[in-house]
């Protein structure tokens, strides 16, 4: 006598394999994963804002290292003074005429 093949439904299969357990425990990391502040989008969202404040301090330190470099100087040299004054404060000697120049 030759057995034939059972046609299990879905049913039967979710009722042999599937358990209460199994059903907690993937509800549980699915939220985990997903509702909470230790979340995946969260998780991506907060690595995007650390990237960009790095960014940002990266300019801010340059800027300031400009600034730094540029007050030594003006302490130190009477050219890089005058120049200063000039180009940035629009300042002038007692016989000249300044014209400032827009370019739009």
């Amino acid at each position: 006598m030759k057995l034939q093949p059972r046609h299990i439904t879905f049913f039967q299969w979710c009722k042999r394999y599937v358990s209460f357990t199994l059903i907690v425990a993937v509800g549980v990391m699915v939220y985990l994963l997903f509702f909470t502040d230790t979340s995946i989008p969260e998780t991506y969202r907060y690595d995007r804002e650390v990237q960009r404040l790095k960014a940002e301090i990266k300019a801010e330190t340059d800027t300031l290292e400009y600034y730094r470099e540029l007050n030594r100087r003006i302490a130190s040299d009477p050219v890089t003074l005058e120049r200063v004054a000039r180009e940035q404060y629009h300042m002038q000697r007692q016989h000249e005429d300044v014209y400032v120049v827009l370019s739009e």
